[in-house]
């Protein structure tokens, strides 16, 4: 009676121990590096789209990413500026025995362009923002999260500077990344960079305002954008808050491949451009 009644209890044991293992999840360690030369591809966005479950690849291109059973039937996804994307199935991942992400390189096909005389004018677009009373940004450091505005642009424009006005930063020193999207018809967004656009600051330098010189980037618009910052490195604990206003809206997405989803409050995010009249 005792031998089974021990049994029993190990059995339990056995199974309590099995799920919470199955509901911590496993964690997976990888390396993303470029197809033809090896050489390791930094802050490369990884996740699952739809499920707010992603993280970014590190300066050297190593990463980790915690993965449970309810995932097994999904693909993970990878994607940077410059570089095709790649999926691999989860089930795939957990199979392997060293993990080895190999982006392909995309080649750039430059197209054909006919200069014409245009007349333009310098506009500032985007939210001026500068009351710190409202703030957004961010206060976690969870990679991949990103937030910006929509910007309508009804004609071309020649996109100069970015400015972000700043309304509180506790870090020693912040490292973003910037995103283009365009709107596409399924009402997703598409990053349209050809190269990616990082910005370091330290925080005695920031001030009320970051600008960003885009004109080395040459990014034409027509029509509606998306632009973004994104946090793609670990800065430990600390915040970075940008001015906002009850005006227009603000888009975010809480990790790499995630949602969409967006707050009545306007970032303060702006862009100098010189736009066709």
């Amino acid at each position: 009676m005792k031998n089974s009644t021990l049994s029993a209890m190990l059995i339990l044991i056995f199974f309590f121990t099995l799920s919470a293992h199955e509901l911590l999840g496993q964690i997976f360690h990888g390396k993303t590096v470029d197809k033809d030369n090896g050489n390791p591809i930094a802050y490369v966005n990884i996740g699952i789209k739809n499920r707010n479950i992603g993280t970014v690849s590190d300066s050297r291109g190593q990463f980790s990413i915690e993965l449970d059973g309810q995932y097994d039937n999904d693909t993970l996804f990878f994607s940077c500026v410059g570089y095709h994307p790649f999926g691999i199935s989860v089930q795939d991942l957990k199979a392997a025995q060293s993990i080895e992400i190999r982006l392909e390189e995309k080649v750039v096909a430059l197209r054909e362009v006919l200069v014409q005389p245009r007349d333009y004018i310098r506009k500032t677009l985007g939210i001026k923002a500068r009351s710190k009373s409202i703030a957004i940004g961010f206060e976690e450091n969870r990679l991949g999260y990103e937030c910006g505005i929509l910007i309508k642009v009804k004609t071309t424009a020649i996109l100069e500077t970015l400015n972000l006005n700043i309304a509180s930063c506790s870090y020693d020193t912040v490292f973003y990344r910037v995103n283009f999207y365009s709107l596409r018809e399924d009402g997703d967004f598409e990053n349209f960079l050809q190269k990616p656009i990082y910005f370091e600051i330290s925080k005695d330098k920031i001030g009320d305002k970051i600008a960003i010189d885009l004109k080395e980037y040459n990014i034409h618009v027509e029509g509606d954008f998306l632009v973004t910052v994104e946090h793609v490195k670990d800065l430990g604990m600390g915040h970075l808050y940008f001015c906002a206003g009850l005006s227009k809206k603000t888009y975010y997405r809480k990790t790499s491949q995630g949602d969409w989803e967006s707050v009545p409050i306007g970032v303060g995010i702006n862009i100098d451009a010189q736009v066709e009249r």
